[in-house]
């Protein structure tokens, strides 16, 4: 496990599942929302963006996290291990709910700064729908890769026992 893709929907907890991850295997994390996002939700150009993904992909070793569809067949080609957090949706809406109680006030640490913590009708039906729109996308893309390590971690149970021995199985 050298080259890691965590997906899943807002709220599925990506970025804190990234973060342990990388504390427990030495990996580098790499949040894409802090790089694609810039001081006050502007977000990078098209055309800038593929550059700075293929700069991070390049490197050896990651754990990249988000979700970005134009970008995310090509990075799950080049990893080694997909994980999906593929947690209920009632949980990741309470989680967004939380996040902003929580970050009301400033930008969280994997967001880029002056990027000051939101919610959104946009943002609350894209979670709400990620189940059926998403996540279909995502396991449609997967199911054409081969050799790849894919994990669905479906409960905080399970991604809990995954940090345990992410080098099981």
């Amino acid at each position: 496990m050298k080259r890691v893709v965590v997906i899943g929907s807002g709220g599925a907890g990506k970025s804190t599942f990234s973060r342990k991850l990388g504390e427990i295997t030495g990996l580098p994390v790499v949040h894409l929302d802090k790089l694609y996002w810039h001081s006050g939700w502007v977000k990078t150009p098209r055309e800038e963006w593929l550059p700075v993904v293929e700069r991070e992909m390049a490197k050896p070793e990651w754990i990249m996290d988000g979700n970005y569809g134009n970008t995310r067949v090509m990075r799950m080609q080049a990893a080694d291990t997909i994980i999906l957090l593929d947690l209920p949706r009632y949980v990741c809406m309470y989680r967004i709910l939380k996040r902003a109680l929580t970050y009301r006030e400033g930008s969280r640490p994997d967001m880029a700064d002056g990027c000051r913590e939101k919610i959104d009708p946009e943002f609350i039906l894209w979670v709400w729908n990620y189940k059926n729109r998403g996540r279909e996308h995502a396991m449609r893309e997967i199911s054409e890769l081969e050799g790849k390590r894919v994990v669905i971690l479906k409960n905080q149970k399970q991604i809990d026992e995954f940090l345990r021995d992410p080098y099981a199985n």
